[in-house]
């Protein structure tokens, strides 16, 4: 029988208030009985920075490691390395970029690395929407001015704009990016452009109105909004730094739902101060949790807003957690069934080598 390492975050009183709120220690994604019915260890913890920590010491012996973007456990090289029983690593959602996929196509002969493909598509597309307008009507000033006692619609109005008739572009259409498209077609935009090393289909395009750009620095300079929704990898990492935020039109609004190191946070912040950027939304950040004094946090266009900075939620909706939580389930069943029946879409890497091009064109080193 196996033992399973689960790294959550702690849910507290939300966890005992909200039953269905899957992805903490105490819920537990739902499986601990399942598991231990079966004649499974299972090890949850939130405790995962540094050799000292419960994810460090439990690591060692763990045949099942369980993780999520949210409260991502960081298995690095030195990590599974240590992780001599380790046969298969799963993230509780989407994204597996806090593995070191290289190392993994080595440790213990090839573990097998597994996502919920399509778990929080919809939930993160939804919120990619909503922050794009959340920027663009500067709403958060708006609110704070409303919280403070205060009313004047001169200050906030000065920096309001409508969506339609401006350029939207996702940097990548894959399952999040091209259901944002389809989303925004409603509002009338000038254009919905896309940038992405595969097109999509002509009639695809077709339906949803949009444009691939194939050079990048000319899909920047056209977009009056940006919405980053690629997975993080070497290509990727530092993608939008002070070279490619200036240039982006001056004034743009960027919103990233992907990873925060897609983008170099200090730059972001310097762009916003100085007008380069008019807003930056999104609940990702580097690392995670972020810290207190991450730049990220406060920082503020010339006029004291353009900030719409979550939380790591997008993709946490409650509807979210019931699909990834039934989908890690599945991949569990799969692997302690002998069976090894993954959905291939949920594969990263298996047997020793990559099983999709997701985390860029890479073959195995």
């Amino acid at each position: 029988m196996g033992k399973v390492l689960l790294v959550l975050y702690d849910g507290g009183e939300h966890a005992k208030d909200q039953p269905r709120l899957l992805g903490t220690t105490e819920n537990e994604l739902g499986i601990r009985k399942w598991l231990e019915d079966q004649g499974h260890t299972l090890v949850t913890t939130s405790d995962k920075e540094g050799e000292n920590s419960k994810f460090d010491q439990e690591l060692v012996d763990a045949e099942v490691i369980i993780t999520t973007p949210f409260h991502p456990g960081y298995l690095t090289a030195e990590r599974l390395a240590k992780a001599k029983k380790l046969k298969i690593a799963v993230t509780a959602g989407i994204g597996s970029d806090h593995v070191d996929l290289n190392a993994a196509n080595k440790t213990n002969g090839g573990i097998t690395v597994a996502e919920v493909t399509g778990s929080n598509v919809v939930s993160v597309a939804e919120h990619v929407v909503m922050t794009i307008l959340t920027l663009v009507r500067n709403f958060v000033p708006a609110h704070e001015q409303i919280e403070r006692g205060d009313w004047n619609v001169a200050a906030v109005a000065k920096n309001e704009y409508d969506l339609e008739n401006k350029v939207v572009g996702t940097v990548a259409v894959g399952r999040i990016g091209e259901r944002v498209l389809r989303r925004l077609k409603p509002f009338d935009c000038k254009e919905l452009l896309y940038f992405d090393y595969q097109p999509l289909k002509p009639e695809v395009e077709k339906e949803i109105g949009c444009r691939r750009v194939e050079d990048f620095d000319e899909f920047l300079a056209q977009c009056d909004v940006v919405t980053i929704n690629c997975p993080l990898h070497e290509k990727t990492r530092g993608l939008f730094n002070k070279e490619t935020i200036n240039k982006m039109k001056k004034g743009a609004w960027l919103v990233n739902t992907a990873r925060g190191a897609i983008v170099v946070k200090e730059d972001v912040a310097e762009a916003l101060r100085t007008g380069q950027l008019n807003g930056y939304g999104g609940d990702v950040w580097f690392p995670q949790p972020a810290p207190g004094d991450h730049p990220l946090r406060t920082a503020k266009n010339p006029w004291g807003g353009g900030n719409a900075m979550v939380p790591h939620m997008s993709g946490t909706s409650i509807d979210a957690q019931e699909r990834y939580a039934a989908g890690t389930k599945a991949i569990l069943e799969s692997y302690f069934s002998g069976r090894e029946d993954y959905r291939p879409e949920d594969l990263i890497v298996h047997k020793g080598d990559y099983a999709t091009k997701a985390y860029g064109q890479r073959e195995k080193k």
